[in-house]
């Protein structure tokens, strides 16, 4: 039984945090496995990176904790803002265009499900 948080983390993921904390809102609380499935049929781009990191933490639960895959469950998804890239576009009269390349940083927790 792992007594602690078992986690993962995907930092500069370049999608913005309030893209991905909708995709992450989808899948909190459920079983890893069920999850997983869910992600693979939601037609978002932050999809992809959030499955990554999900597939890491329970890799990390099997292999440091050895927990199984059907115990867990997603008890924390967090997503905060990276730097922001700031680029520049050319506008209309010889003016310049802020144009922010936004990214985030991705944590998942999982648990292992009380018997």
């Amino acid at each position: 039984m792992a007594t602690e948080d078992i986690h993962a983390i995907a930092r500069y993921v370049g999608i913005s945090a309030q893209k991905v904390r909708l995709v992450a809102g989808l899948v909190q609380g459920q079983a890893v496995t069920q999850a997983i499935s869910t992600l693979k049929f939601v037609p978002k781009a932050a999809s992809l990176p959030l499955s990554k990191v999900l597939a890491s933490a329970m890799a990390n639960a099997e292999e440091n904790y050895g927990v199984s895959r059907d115990d867990l469950y997603i008890h924390r998804i967090s997503v905060d803002e990276a730097p922001t890239r700031r680029w520049r576009k050319f506008g209309a009269r010889g003016r310049m265009k802020p144009w922010l390349r936004r990214s985030s940083h991705i944590t998942v927790v999982l648990r292992e499900r009380e018997a």
